[in-house]
C-alpha cells in the first residue's frame, strides 16, 4: 500500500472509542438501543460505542446495581485485522491491524504487533513481541526474531518501507529501520542495528550493522527453518 492510501484512510474513517461494560442489576426492561448485549435479566456483557454506552448507563441508573467499564480503544480510525481470513498460524496476543498481507503458513507468535500494509511471506514467522511498522515487506521463509523492530514508514509519506527479501533471519532485538533492505539468504545478529542495506547471503552485527562475514554451512545450519512448526 502507498503511505497516501493509508493516511487518507485513516483521516476519513470514523474515529471509534469501543468499550465493553459488565453490568449487573434488574436489566429486564432495559432497551439498549441496538448495542450488543449478551446475559440475562440480572447480569450481562454490553459493547459497543462508549458515549451511548454511557448516556444508557445514565437513563436506567435506577436499575443497573453495578458496572465495570473497561474502554478498548480510544478514537481508533482502523479496526484489527480478520484472523480468520488467514491460512497461518496466529498465537493469542497477537496484534494484527487491518489490511496487512500474512502468507500462507506464516507464524505469528505471542505479542507481535504487526501494523497496516505490512506484507509477511509464506512460511515466515514473526516471534514473541516483534514488532512490523507500517508498510513492513517481509519475504518468504524468514524469521524475524523475538523484540525485533522492522521501522514503519507511515508518517513521512516519502519514506520508502523496509524490504526483507525471502530466507533471512533477523536476530532477537535487532532494530531495521526505514528504507533498509536486507537481500535473500541474510542474516541480522541479535541486537544489531540496521541502518543501511544488507548484501545478500551477509551476516550482519554491531550498532551501526557491519558485514562481519558471509553465510557459510555452519551458519545456515544454525538459523535453518524449521517446516514442521509451519504446518497448519
Amino acid at each position: 500500500m502507498r503511505a497516501e492510501e493509508i493516511i487518507r484512510m485513516i483521516s476519513q474513517a470514523e474515529k471509534k472509542t469501543s468499550a465493553r461494560v459488565f453490568i449487573q442489576g434488574n436489566l429486564k426492561e432495559i432497551d439498549w438501543d441496538g448495542l450488543d448485549f449478551m446475559g440475562t435479566e440480572t447480569f450481562g456483557l454490553l459493547t459497543g460505542d462508549y458515549q451511548k454506552i454511557v448516556f444508557l448507563l445514565e437513563r436506567f441508573s435506577d436499575s443497573i446495581d453495578k458496572v465495570d467499564i473497561q474502554v478498548q480503544a480510544r478514537n481508533s480510525a482502523l479496526p484489527l485485522a480478520d484472523l480468520t481470513k488467514y491460512e497461518a498460524r496466529i498465537e493469542p496476543g497477537a496484534i494484527i491491524r487491518d489490511m496487512v498481507e500474512i502468507g500462507k503458513g506464516a507464524v505469528i507468535m505471542m505479542g507481535a504487533v504487526i501494523n497496516i500494509g505490512s506484507v509477511i511471506g509464506e512460511g515466515t514467522m514473526i516471534d514473541m513481541n516483534a514488532v512490523l511498522g507500517g508498510r513492513a515487506m517481509i519475504g518468504r521463509n524468514c524469521h524475524i526474531g523475538a523484540g525485533a523492530v522492522v521501522a514503519g514508514v507511515i508518517e513521512p509519506p516519502s519514506a520508502q518501507p523496509v524490504v526483507i527479501e525471502d530466507n533471512v533471519l533477523v536476530g532477537a532485538n535487532a532494530v531495521i529501520l526505514e528504507g533498509v533492505r536486507v537481500k535473500k539468504g541474510s542474516v541480522v545478529a541479535a541486537g544489531a542495528i540496521v541502518t543501511k542495506d544488507v548484501p545478500e547471503y551477509s551476516v550482519v552485527a554491531g550498532s551501526p550493522a557491519k558485514v562481519i562475514k558471509e553465510v557459510d554451512a555452519k551458519t545456515s545450519d544454525k538459523t535453518q527453518i524449521v517446516k514442521d512448526l509451519r504446518n497448519l
